[in-house]
């Protein structure tokens, strides 16, 4: 996993500000949008590297209003059922935040820091999504991964978006905001001072 490459690498800046994926988030969102946070995952095939139940937008550094933000995760190859596809329990968000805590230690690679607490309730399914292709969640949808056991690396960018005022910062190292949209952003030198912007 690598956090936030949209800070460091061109190709991940340029793809949290394409203008197909923004005019999507803008409509969820509103015209003033920026990254709060991003990860790249890459699961190699024949690896164990599960992502257990989680929400997006809420852990121990930070909650996300939901009304103000969106989740997206971006196929950069193809993610199938094999390869470590999503899989979501559907209307999950209207149960809204739920308990969360630390993953437990099991001697493989962490998937997440926190997950919910026990097996949530709801049939899953899986979104198989095509490489260029992405998926909008709301920050409340349950959603987990499971290992790679095909023969290609099934690579993943999740992407957290928000709109001014949608951040309750816990965690004051958190990095800035990363507008992508609009005007309606402080200055970068100003933003994430305090605990919410």
């Amino acid at each position: 996993m690598v956090r936030n490459p949209h800070l460091e690498q061109d190709w991940a800046a340029a793809a949290v500000s394409s203008p197909v994926l923004l005019d999507a988030i803008r409509a969820a969102v509103g015209q003033n949008v920026a990254v709060e946070n991003s990860f790249l995952v890459m699961k190699w095939p024949g690896q164990e590297f599960e992502v257990p139940w989680h929400q997006d937008g809420i852990d121990s550094r930070i909650e996300l209003d939901p009304g103000k933000s969106v989740a997206a995760w971006l196929a950069l190859t193809d993610a199938t059922a094999t390869t470590g596809c999503l899989d979501v329990i559907v209307g999950s968000h209207r149960r809204g935040y739920l308990p969360y805590g630390p993953e437990a230690e099991t001697g493989r690679p962490r998937g997440r820091a926190d997950t919910v607490r026990g097996e949530p309730d709801g049939r899953p399914i899986s979104l198989p999504v095509r490489a260029g292709r992405a998926v909008l969640m709301d920050m409340r949808l349950l959603h987990r991964s499971g290992s790679n056991t095909g023969n290609g690396v099934r690579i993943g960018l999740n992407v957290r978006y928000v709109a001014p005022g949608a951040c309750l910062r816990r965690d004051l190292t958190c990095p800035s905001l990363f507008p992508v949209s609009g005007s309606g952003w402080p200055s970068r030198s100003a933003e994430g001072e305090g605990d919410s912007t």
